[in-house]
């Protein structure tokens, strides 16, 4: 089993999809095919399950996953830690969450970029959830997260200390009141959904109904149209405040305070691109928002 086959593997699996694997990867459909065949006879057992859907990964399929992941993540490194220059440049794949990405990175990024222009940054976002996903499966170098978090694959330094706050319409005058409406928050696997979560169940077994919502931009501005309220840092609630559109009420603790954590993999080679990123992190003037 050779690693362009592996990597073809991987790709499938990532996509769900032949169609959209050959296109990702710049092949022809019969060709990622045929790869998938040859594995599966390899291996002596099918690797993914056939559906009008697309295909999903069968157990030995999953199992084949954790060590691809392992194996293409580790020749991606032996690459770069041969071409790594003391002078940073290649690409740099940074995950996020949309909070952080909101208003925290613009400033870091736009600074990073100055100094390092030969660097090829790119950004996800998602939950702090999926970010941790990403991260151990190797398709992110660095990702900041909400809150702390302990993995003996991970390792992590502080990047933005925040204070939490409720956000609701001007209309709702206390917290006691704020607390009755409808809560607007991401999917499973969001950070301040738990935080929020688990402060509401502190206060009694009456709970306000919760709303998903699938960007940073719908759940503000659903609060702003005082649909409901929401759990934010005090950081991402200052324009809407300074607009007139949004209160903020104080969460008590131990709720009201929380890190922005940049995680990285221990057993990852830190190329020089990564780690001027994580030296700009802990500068004084790096928790300064915009």
């Amino acid at each position: 089993m050779e690693s362009s086959e592996l990597r073809v593997f991987q790709m499938v699996a990532r996509e769900g999809s032949i169609t959209k694997a050959a296109q990702q990867l710049g092949y022809v459909q019969s060709n990622v095919t045929a790869r998938i065949q040859s594995m599966e006879a390899e291996v002596g057992s099918p690797l993914f399950n056939r559906h009008p859907r697309g295909m999903s990964l069968t157990s030995s399929g999953k199992l084949l996953l954790t060590y691809a992941d392992k194996i293409i993540g580790l020749l991606d490194e032996a690459k770069l830690a041969l071409t790594d220059q003391s002078k940073p440049y290649g690409t740099l794949a940074i995950g996020s969450t949309q909070t952080c990405a909101a208003v925290r990175l613009p400033a870091l990024l736009t600074k990073y970029y100055q100094q390092f222009p030969d660097v090829q940054l790119s950004l996800t976002t998602g939950h702090t959830a999926d970010l941790i996903d990403r991260m151990l499966h190797y398709e992110l170098d660095g990702a900041f997260i909400g809150g702390s978090f302990e993995h003996p694959e991970l390792t992590s330094v502080i990047a933005f200390p925040e204070e939490l706050v409720i956000v609701s319409t001007p209309a709702v005058a206390t917290l006691e009141e704020a607390v009755a409406k409808p809560v607007l928050v991401f999917s499973n696997g969001c950070s301040y959904r738990e935080i929020l979560q688990k402060w509401l169940s502190s206060l009694g077994p009456s709970r306000p109904p919760l709303m998903e919502f699938g960007t940073l931009e719908a759940i503000l501005g659903g609060v702003a149209a005082g649909l409901g309220i929401s759990l934010v840092p005090q950081t991402v609630a200052d324009k809407y405040v300074k607009e007139g559109t949004m209160r903020t009420h104080t969460v008590p603790s131990p709720y009201r305070y929380i890190n922005t954590e940049f995680i990285t993999r221990k057993d990852a080679f830190n190329s020089s691109a990564l780690r001027e990123l994580i030296r700009l992190l802990q500068e004084p003037s790096a928790i300064e928002a915009d």
